[in-house]
């Protein structure tokens, strides 16, 4: 026990390094996901029908492969197979790497339960509005989208759920967020070697920050129920 709390100050100040890296993941996936996921739904349910297909296919070939693959080749592709490595070298150039997979990956997911939330709105607004003289766009904005924030609340707030526990993946190709940095005092790191409790203690750092996107996400719900 002696040891442990001699150990504690330096586990702590690396997982606090390692969970400020996971913060800075999981905000930059969800400020580019949300909008991308909204562009690839509506290239989905386009009119033009190869846009829509080959929308559609990215979308299935992303959602049903792991995010771990995905972060693999979309870190290691580049300098294998174009021999040009442009993510850079370095803790920036993996996290580059590592936040143009989780946008993408998530984008897609989003991009589902964006189109599934568009599509319950009854077909009599889109014609009403029409009757009353709006265009498309109009509609679009001003009508469906509105309602579609409340219908995708939920089922986005279960996805963002997961990304807060997803951003381990990242370790795969050794960017140093919570998880890394818990795994190196197994391995020996700053003096210590041998040492699994600073990777259970991650688990702590993940109920904590999972309970308060919860709480988050829960208040937005309530704030939206002005259209039940």
């Amino acid at each position: 026990m002696e040891r442990i709390l001699e150990q504690f100050p330096i586990v702590v100040n690396a997982l606090n390094i390692g969970f400020v890296q996971t913060l800075k993941l999981f905000a930059s996936t969800l400020i580019g996901a949300i909008p991308f996921g909204l562009i690839i739904a509506l290239g989905s349910m386009s009119s033009f029908k190869p846009l829509s297909y080959l929308t559609r296919m990215i979308v299935w070939i992303v959602r049903g492969t792991p995010l771990m693959i995905q972060l693999l080749i979309i870190y290691y592709g580049p300098g294998l197979m174009l021999e040009n490595h442009i993510w850079g070298v370095g803790e920036s150039g993996r996290f580059l790497a590592a936040t143009v997979a989780f946008v993408f990956n998530y984008a897609c997911y989003f991009s589902e339960i964006y189109r599934g939330g568009i599509q319950s709105v009854p077909v009599g607004q889109e014609e009403a509005g029409l009757v009353l003289g709006m265009k498309k766009s109009q509609i679009f904005f001003r009508v469906k989208l509105l309602q579609m924030v409340k219908r995708v609340i939920p089922p986005m707030s279960n996805e963002i759920i997961t990304l807060v526990k997803d951003t381990s993946l990242a370790r795969i190709i050794a960017l140093q967020e919570i998880i890394y940095a818990g795994q190196t005092f197994m391995k020996g790191s700053q003096g210590i070697a041998g040492a699994m409790w600073p990777l259970f203690f991650t688990g702590v750092y993940y109920l904590i920050f999972n309970g308060i996107v919860t709480v988050l996400l829960g208040r937005l719900e309530k704030k939206l129920d002005y259209f039940q």
